[in-house]
């Protein structure tokens, strides 16, 4: 079994947060990996300061982080109908960097959010920021986790048997891509 490097990226900050939880589960079926999850508790994008100052550490350090992973999971909630401002804030900042980080990786989108949808309208935003890095997103099967506060038990797992099988899916084909 090769030694894979799985980056995870959570669109929320908040370290309670059920995309967290859900970002966990899919590491878990994702199977044998190093696990590694990117910071996006960067600095609000802005051309003069990447003049003045370059491209910031931090910024660096995730786009390294992406160069090196053989596959990356993106957990994002639904914020106001679209994707997080810190999410597109990272990959604004990402796409200043040299290289193209996200050329053919593969990633796989999953979304929690206390709505009805489970994040769609996220999710469909998020592929559209995607889509210009020409990184391998996966089409599906697509996890959207819906009234995601009663969705984790205390233990922080899913307790839906159906959603654990569809993400158990996406990593099993995330993985497949991976160790191509």
């Amino acid at each position: 079994m090769p030694d894979l490097t799985l980056l995870g990226i959570c669109g929320a900050l908040r370290a309670a947060s059920t995309n967290r939880l859900l970002l966990a589960e899919a590491a878990r079926a994702f199977g044998p990996a190093r696990f590694v999850e990117g910071n996006l508790r960067l600095p609000l994008y802005d051309e003069d300061l990447e003049i003045e100052q370059g491209i910031p550490a931090k910024v660096q350090t995730l786009a390294d982080q992406i160069r090196a992973a053989d596959a990356i999971i993106i957990a994002t909630p639904e914020y106001n109908k679209a994707l997080p401002g810190v999410l597109k804030n990272a990959l604004d900042w990402v796409s200043r960097t040299k290289g193209g980080p996200w050329r053919d990786k593969p990633a796989a989108i999953i979304s929690a959010s206390d709505g009805r949808a489970g994040g769609e309208r996220a999710q469909f935003s998020l592929r559209l920021c995607l889509n210009p890095f020409r990184a391998r997103v996966l089409p599906g099967p697509e996890v959207m986790v819906a009234h995601s506060r009663q969705a984790f038990d205390d233990a922080g797992r899913l307790k839906d048997p159906m959603t654990v099988k569809v993400l158990g899916e996406l990593m099993a084909q995330l993985r497949a891509l991976a160790e191509r």
